[in-house]
């Protein structure tokens, strides 16, 4: 069974509320946003992260597709000493999925999840790639924390204000 079906597969055991949105494969936040008719800010971005200190391989990061993870804040709320974002090669290997493609759901008992508490509190529906990039999953949220139980913390950075614009030079003439 692929991943995708894996997920599909909990998702219908857990007689979860959700739909998948088909669409021709797009990797960019915008546009599949639009496509699924959510904001970027309910989109689950899924960071695989290395934790030393803990048992635990990895963790997934999970926070709103706008934001930066706060790394302090992530390796805070699992209890670990310090940490980092993991390699590609290791994210590949502990979620089975391409970097960009890493659904928010662990495929993995071995990785644990922490979502950020803002995420989970603005948006009464998520949005995620479900490991492929055409096929992208949109569930309640309630849903998601009832099937995942992850750790919740503030995990996102604070998003920094848009820089004042340039001025515009002008010549007189």
């Amino acid at each position: 069974m692929s991943p995708f079906e894996q997920i599909i597969a909990l998702l219908d055991r857990e007689k979860a509320n959700y739909r998948v949105v088909e669409h021709p494969a797009e990797g960019r936040s915008e546009e599949v946003s639009a496509v699924r008719g959510t904001r970027v800010s309910q989109g689950a971005k899924a960071l695989v992260c290395r934790v030393k200190g803990i048992e635990a391989p990895g963790v997934l990061a999970v926070l709103a597709g706008d934001r930066r993870a706060d790394l302090k804040e992530v390796v805070a709320a699992v209890g670990g000493k310090k940490g980092g974002f993991a390699p590609s090669e290791l994210a590949e290997q502990l979620t089975g999925c391409v970097v960009g493609a890493i659904p928010p759901l662990p495929l993995s008992a071995a990785l644990p999840v922490v979502v950020d508490d803002e995420f989970l509190a603005a948006y009464e529906e998520i949005a995620f790639n479900a490991v492929r990039l055409d096929r992208p999953v949109v569930m309640a949220t309630a849903d998601y924390v009832r099937i995942v139980a992850p750790a919740v913390a503030p995990i996102a950075a604070p998003v920094a204000p848009a820089a004042p614009a340039a001025p515009v030079a002008t010549t007189a003439g």
